[in-house]
């Protein structure tokens, strides 16, 4: 049963910055919602590696505490490896610079999730297929309901990995400078930098000649939306 509360695991309670963690799950799966890119570390032969990825997450998914569905090619020299042991998949979205009167305090405003686990190969087609279609929609939501179904030669180059969200843990850091007494004291400027994603206007290709979809226009929106 999935509980609302994170980090069941000693691998996922964070040792530091305890008051920067995150227990609600349903923060953890806002997150993962929102941002865009995961980050999938595997140790690969002699040495680790940390290669960016497509995902999609499913709050309801088959895996224990729900599923992240992570995109690759079974060509891929990382995917034999990253079945045989746990990996670490991490999520972050950076919202601010924070800059203090002193070096030792200057920070960023962030949220980042860290999900560690052994993944499966996804290989049930019906899966497949939703799983593909949940990683295009997290990237434009409702495209895949318009675009042809994978074709067998397309599942057959595609590896989708799936990875439970039961060992899951998630930090954020909001506001302004850390400060001590002393430096009341300095001089200068202090503060914090909010930042942002912005979405520029869609560039249609030269060899289209329909317009530009609402669903598209709208997450140009939603892209650059706080």
């Amino acid at each position: 049963m999935t509980t609302q509360h994170l980090s069941p695991t000693a691998r996922t309670t964070p040792t530091r910055g305890r008051k920067r963690q995150v227990d609600d799950r349903r923060r953890l799966m806002a997150l993962l919602t929102d941002a865009l890119v995961a980050h999938l570390g595997v140790t690969a032969g002699t040495h680790p590696v940390v290669l960016p990825a497509a995902f999609a997450v499913d709050a309801d998914g088959p895996d224990a505490g729900g599923t992240l569905y992570l995109h690759g090619s079974v060509a891929a020299g990382w995917l034999t490896p990253a079945l045989e042991r746990d990996v670490c998949v991490t999520v972050t979205e950076l919202d601010g610079l924070v800059l203090a009167r002193t070096g030792f305090h200057h920070s960023m405003n962030y949220r980042s999730a860290v999900v560690i686990g052994r993944p499966r190969q996804v290989t049930d087609l019906g899966e497949r297929r939703r799983a593909l279609d949940l990683i295009v929609d997290h990237m434009m939501p409702g495209r895949a309901a318009t675009i042809p179904a994978p074709t067998r030669k397309e599942l057959a180059a595609t590896a989708v990995l799936a990875l439970p969200l039961a060992e899951a843990s998630m930090k954020e850091r909001v506001g302004g400078a850390s400060l001590e007494p002393g430096d009341l004291e300095l001089t200068g400027w202090a503060g914090h930098v909010p930042l942002r994603r912005v979405a520029d206007a869609p560039v249609t290709e030269d060899y289209v000649a329909d317009p530009v979809p609402e669903s598209v226009l709208r997450r140009v929106a939603e892209l650059g939306r706080v």
